[in-house]
């Protein structure tokens, strides 16, 4: 049963995916995400369906726009195909369940931050604030307990302090990510952020081998790794939380 939900709900995974990169691209620019329909970022050219086809078309059209040429870059397909992925794998997880729904949701807004992040440097209050209420809220209603908002408000309070411990390496952006963290993995969040930042180590590692001491004044968005622990934690936190323990 789980199988064939995954398999379903990839296709419009894809689609959800789609909707993200009009998402990404737009909200950092304060435009509207409704219209104008899709366009060439670079000869405004509007994007006909045909164009417009999760993945298929990136990949009919090389990368390129069919009107001026201009390349397209990859993240549009690394996108789209990470979250259909990411939702196929919630339904996975959790079969047919409100909690699959919400860990959806969860899913598609960590692939949306770290695009922003990723191309902007910016992880938008508009995307991350309401989708911290909206879970927090649905997973306290789904499985009542403390743990969603003592988890939501512990993961901001450690990035926070982290922050002001070494305001250089991370930003205000990262500490309402983690908000977010917290609502959805509860008990397990530090699972997520351990393996956030032990990820994050490894580009500072390369940058200053290959850069020295002028690797500090680099900025390395960190988004995308507590991205990365917030989908870790979701489906493996509670294995790796109770392997720690256990050796206690």
């Amino acid at each position: 049963m789980s199988i064939a939900l995954a398999a379903a709900s990839f296709v419009p995974g894809l689609a959800i995916g789609s909707f993200l990169n009009v998402v990404a691209a737009r909200v950092p620019r304060k435009r509207s995400i409704v219209s104008p329909p899709s366009a060439c970022m670079s000869c405004g050219h509007e994007l006909s369906w045909v164009e417009n086809v999760p993945v298929i078309s990136w990949l009919a059209q090389r990368g390129k726009c069919r009107n001026c040429g201009a390349p397209i870059g990859v993240v549009y397909p690394i996108v789209e195909l990470v979250t259909a992925l990411l939702i196929a794998a919630c339904f996975l997880a959790f079969g047919w369940s409100g909690t699959s729904f919400v860990a959806a949701f969860y899913c598609a807004t960590l692939v949306t931050v770290s695009a922003t992040d990723l191309s902007h440097r910016i992880i938008p209050n508009v995307i991350v604030l309401p989708a911290t209420a909206i879970v927090l809220v649905a997973m306290t209603a789904l499985h009542p307990s403390l743990e969603w908002l003592l988890g939501s408000l512990g993961a901001g309070a450690f990035l926070f302090l982290a922050i002001l411990a070494y305001p250089k390496g991370m930003g205000m952006g990262d500490m309402k990510l983690a908000l977010l963290l917290g609502a959805m993995l509860g008990r397990t969040v530090p699972v997520a952020l351990m393996i956030g930042m032990a990820a994050a180590l490894v580009p500072s590692i390369v940058l200053l081998g290959r850069h020295g001491m002028a690797a500090r004044k680099m900025m390395i968005p960190f988004g995308p790794f507590l991205a990365l622990g917030g989908v870790v934690g979701l489906f493996f936190g509670d294995e790796l939380l109770d392997a720690y323990l256990s050796r206690f």
